[in-house]
């Protein structure tokens, strides 16, 4: 059964799920890549990461589904991102 997802929403989990997953996602990412942000930023890092590995995730025909499967799916796209970030800012 296909759920169709809006933007600002994860494949089943609401909107404050999205925010728990985002800041977890978020946390991890940053402590995996040694990093030192607040709250806010983790949470905007784990919603940004989702969407990134929820796309890499589609594009490798990875299904995932609910809290663990979108906290794994977010936390690997946070980390890609917090990755690129620091490539972009060590180039300079």
């Amino acid at each position: 059964m296909d759920q169709p997802v809006g933007i600002m929403s994860m494949p089943g989990v609401g909107f404050f799920g999205m925010l728990v997953i985002g800041f977890i996602a978020g946390y991890v990412a940053e402590k995996a890549m040694s990093r030192n942000h607040g709250l806010f930023t983790n949470i905007l890092v784990g919603i940004a990461g989702s969407f990134v590995g929820g796309t890499l995730a589609g594009l490798l025909n990875f299904n995932f589904y609910g809290f663990f499967g979108n906290l794994i799916v977010a936390t690997a796209g946070a980390i890609i991102i917090l990755w690129i970030f620091g490539k972009a800012r060590s180039s300079n």
